[in-house]
């Protein structure tokens, strides 16, 4: 299943799940490209650069971003790692380092974690102590 190209508000609407999304066969991608193929804001992408020493996509001569397959796999792959795996910004930089595998070699990362509800229900258990603790003080 992929994602229609065209321009317009139908396009951005379309979701799709991650795991199914095809990423075309091209050599460069636009910072709106990625941001659409991986659900992503234009502005996580570029603070993501600063935080992943990896991720370095080329400048045109125009000054745009021109990202590659493999900047777009990896940012599949730190997507999976901060938003379904619960990974902080340092222990995803820290995890992709340690492994020095490529996306493809990684592919384990987007098989649905079973943490991950327990997780999601950890925070919002921690949110409530915080919400109780702010109103005592």
């Amino acid at each position: 299943m992929g994602l229609s190209m065209s321009r317009g508000r139908d396009a951005r609407s379309i979701l799709v799940p991650l795991p199914e999304v095809a990423i075309p066969d091209k050599l460069y991608f636009r910072i709106g490209e990625v941001s659409q193929l991986t659900r992503t804001k234009a502005f996580v992408l570029r603070f993501w650069e600063t935080e992943f020493p990896s991720l370095r996509p080329v400048k045109a001569k125009s000054g745009h971003r021109l990202y590659r397959r493999k900047d777009v796999e990896l940012i599949f792959q730190i997507r999976q790692l901060l938003y379904e795996k619960g990974f902080t910004i340092e222990g995803a930089r820290r995890f992709l380092a340690k492994e020095g595998k490529s996306p493809a070699e990684q592919a384990h990362l987007f098989q649905p974690s079973k943490d991950a509800s327990e997780m999601k229900a950890i925070r919002q258990e921690l949110h409530t102590i915080l919400t109780i603790l702010k109103s005592r003080c």
